[in-house]
Parts: structure tokens; C-alpha cells; sequence
């Protein structure tokens, strides 16, 4: 596919040649990875600046991301691409694959440095992006520490975020010391505190809580505006109104297998215990089941088999910053949900939904077929997860419409959160074409198993 860029993509690509630390406080939707790989590519291919990329990037977005984005567009489908995932041995070997692009989560960043060390290698990228700039922002944590140790080894850096300050401008600090080494809010956190920050909540010497000065927010974001560049989503997505994007997981060995053992034969063990399909439709929702992270037994318990669209939509709750409406299909989807994320809540009724309209909940779960309709939920928020696709088209578009609908002050972004191989990518190309019939379903469902006769 060519790439056509918007007037506000060539300007951060731009920005990114122009500066060798480079702040892209993006929103959603904006498309970010495809701009970061566009200056990535000029400078590789074009200028001959870099020649090793490292990229550094939630779990989900390392496995998956960067990777489908470049192979999307045209100009980017020669870059090679490395993933430095799995065990240490597979992140070895990735290491040591020529590449252009190497690509790892940021819970490994620590590995990689000592790796490094212990072996007595140089670092050997001369760019490194920090995709989700934010989760750097503990400058006690590990991954914090590893990093700003390589930094004066890195020609250059992109750190790429759309809540760079989502709990405070305190988060600032750790952030913009990895993309400057301090040259512009101070070379310790102590520093920066003293000169833009006062003690709120304190006990004694002990400070819980800083507050920032009298014009702190404006004195900081001039010192930090010549290598950063803002952009909110709602100044430049006029069309389309709504942006679909999928969110692919990948499923891990013990939880495909067990798919796989369902879809080929219509029952499973898990657990110890024989699970059994009587029927087509039986077997579907079995599968459904099984890629959203749990199947129910013959009582109709709820026996977790993987977590990998939690994960998924806690980066997207991370990212958002923003309260975030979520479908799910299944009441197992629900409990799992409300398990992991305390704060969130159901929708139950008119309290709830004035208490989402005002800004009170920052995750509300909802189910399509008893929320899709007659419900004004845009002034809560314009941000839409669907953890689980429904087969009805009219009760997607139904609850699409709470969040897309008049009086809506932002684009919608609505994710659809989708295990790879498995039957929610025919549930997504099944509402595409606006074919969600019960023949429709029966036959996917033979083609399928068609694959193992």
C-alpha cells in the first residue's frame, strides 16, 4: 500500500530528521509507528545516519506492531525487522540476526543491557525509539537505569508518548532526561523538584507530594518545546470521525493447542477434565471462549486458559489516559476484567451512566446487546475496546453509535482486540461484510475444519 502522509506526519517526520532527540507526544491514532519508520527509513536508506535500530516497546506492540506496520506500506517493506522476544535464547539469536529494525519489550531492557555487558559487546544501535515514552518514567526503576546508562552511546533517540505527564509533571523528569541527559530540566530529579516544584503533602522531610510552582507548566514546556512536538488527536482527525484499529495478541503455546485441539475435534482436556462440544454452534462459541481467555466446563464454570487480552487492554487503558468503554461478549469476559482492573464498573443504570457522562469512571464495561441502544454515553468519553466481537452487525454499529452519535467533542477510536489465528478474525471479516447469518457462522466454522481433513 503507498503511503500518502497527512500534512501533520510530514511534519514529524521532519521533526524527527531534523533533531537527534526527539520528543513525539502523540495521541492515538495519529499514526505514530508509521511515521517513526518513514524517518527511520530516510535515515538509513537515504542519508546513511543509522545503521541499527533498537525499538523498545510494550510486549504486545514489539510482537506484532511494528512489524505488520512495516510491512504495510510500500516504502517500508525492505526494512528488516528482528524481534528480540521469548527466552533468552530466542532473544540471542535475534540479537545476532542482521536486521535493520530490532524490536524488544520493555520488560527485557534490563537482559539486554547486562547481556551486553557480561559479554563485553558495545552497544550496538546507533537510534534507539522509546515507543510509550511514559513507562520510562520511574527514574528508580530498573529499566530506567539500564537505559540511562547506553544513553551517551546513542547518535540518536525518539521517545514517542501521548500522556508524557499522566499522574503529574513530575513524570517529566526521568522522560526528557533519557531523550536530553538533563540538559534541559536539571541532571538529577532533586534539581528539577527544587527549582519547579513545592512540598504539597508532606510529613516532616518526608514529601508524598509535589506540587509545581506558579508558572512551572509554562517555564517547563518552553525549556523542553525545541526537541518535542505535541499533537492532539482532535486537531487533526476531522475524517473519519471514527478509526477502527485492530489489536492483535498471539496466543501462547498451551492455549493455541487446546484451540486447536477444540477446533479439530470438538472437545478438549483442561484442567483434567474432558470438555465437549455437541454441535457446530456449540463448538463456535467454544472458540470464542478460547480467544478471549477462558472456556467453560460442562457446569458451566469458568476455567482461565490465557490473559493475553488483559494485557492488551491494560496498554490500551495505559495509553489512553483517557476513560475507556469496553464490550465484552461473555460474563467470564466481565469477571476477568473486573478482576484484574478494581476501579472498573458495569453498567447498570441511570446512576452509572451519569457517573460515566461526568467523568467519574475511568472504565466501564458494557455488554452490546443490553447497551447498544437508546444510551448518550459520548459526553464520558471517546475512547471504545471491544474485548470480544459480537456476530451481529446491528449490535456492534448499536454500540459504536453510544460514544459516535452528536454531541461527540473527539474522533472515536474504537479497538477491537483480536487473537491471531482464531475465528475472531472471521468474526471481524464477517461484520465487514455485513454477513453475520447463522449459514455464515456454520460455514466458517467447515472451513475451518477442513483444514485437518
Amino acid at each position: 500500500m503507498r503511503f500518502t502522509p497527512h500534512s501533520y506526519q510530514k511534519r514529524a517526520v521532519s521533526f524527527i530528521l531534523e533533531h537527534e532527540a526527539a520528543g513525539l507526544f502523540l495521541e492515538m491514532g495519529l499514526g505514530k509507528t508509521v511515521i517513526t519508520l518513514t524517518a527511520i527509513e530516510e535515515l538509513m536508506c537515504d542519508r546513511f545516519e543509522v545503521s541499527r535500530v533498537l525499538v523498545i516497546a510494550p510486549l504486545r506492540v514489539a510482537e506484532d506492531t511494528w512489524s505488520r506496520e512495516s510491512e504495510k506500506w510500500d516504502h517500508l517493506k525492505h526494512l528488516r525487522i528482528a524481534k528480540i522476544l521469548g527466552s533468552a535464547a530466542d532473544r540471542i539469536r535475534a540479537l545476532k540476526k542482521s536486521a535493520d529494525i530490532y524490536v524488544i519489550n520493555r520488560e527485557n531492557v534490563v537482559w539486554l543491557v547486562e547481556y551486553l555487558e557480561e559479554n563485553r559487546i558495545r552497544w550496538p544501535f546507533d537510534m534507539v525509539v522509546i515507543d510509550e515514552l511514559s513507562s520510562f518514567k520511574n527514574n528508580q526503576a530498573k529499566r530506567f537505569k539500564a537505559l540511562k546508562k547506553m544513553r551517551p552511546m546513542m547518535d540518536r533517540i525518539v521517545g514517542l508518548t501521548g500522556t508524557p505527564a499522566a499522574n503529574s509533571l513530575i513524570d517529566l523528569w526521568a522522560e526528557m532526561y533519557l531523550l536530553d541527559r538533563g540538559e534541559r530540566l536539571g541532571r538529577t530529579l532533586t534539581a528539577y523538584r527544587g527549582n519547579w516544584f513545592r512540598p504539597g503533602y508532606s510529613n516532616g522531610p518526608i514529601v508524598y507530594k509535589w506540587e509545581p510552582r506558579r508558572g512551572a507548566l509554562e517555564d517547563i514546556t518552553k525549556r523542553i518545546a525545541d526537541i518535542t512536538v505535541s499533537m492532539k488527536a482532535e486537531d487533526y482527525l476531522t475524517l473519519p470521525d471514527k478509526i477502527e484499529t485492530t489489536i492483535s495478541v498471539q496466543l501462547d503455546e498451551k492455549a493455541m493447542g487446546a484451540y486447536r485441539e477444540m477446533e479439530r475435534e470438538s472437545l478438549m482436556e483442561l484442567e483434567g477434565e474432558e470438555i465437549v462440544a455437541l454441535d457446530a454452534a456449540a463448538v463456535m462459541s467454544k472458540l470464542l471462549q478460547v480467544a478471549n481467555g477462558f472456556i467453560y466446563d460442562q457446569t458451566h464454570r469458568a476455567i482461565s486458559v490465557h490473559e493475553a487480552k488483559l494485557d492488551a487492554l491494560a496498554e490500551i487503558i495505559e495509553a489512553a489516559n483517557s476513560p475507556v468503554l469496553v464490550f465484552y461478549n461473555f460474563q467470564a469476559d466481565k469477571d476477568a476484567i473486573l478482576a484484574r482492573f478494581h476501579d472498573a464498573r458495569t453498567l447498570e443504570n441511570d446512576a452509572t451512566i451519569e457517573d460515566w457522562n461526568r467523568g467519574r469512571i475511568r472504565l466501564l464495561l458494557a455488554h452490546p446487546a443490553s447497551a447498544g441502544y437508546g444510551l448518550n454515553l459520548q459526553d464520558g468519553g471517546h475512547i471504545m475496546a471491544w474485548y470480544g466481537l459480537p456476530w451481529s452487525l446491528e449490535q456492534y454499529l448499536q454500540a459504536v453509535a453510544r460514544l459516535q452519535r452528536q454531541g461527540q467533542k473527539y474522533p472515536v477510536m474504537v479497538y477491537h482486540i483480536i487473537a491471531k489465528g482464531t475465528v475472531d478474525e472471521q468474526v471481524v471479516r464477517s461484520l465487514s461484510a455485513k454477513d453475520v447469518t447463522q449459514s455464515a457462522l456454520i460455514g466458517i466454522l467447515n472451513d475451518r475444519k477442513q483444514c485437518y481433513t
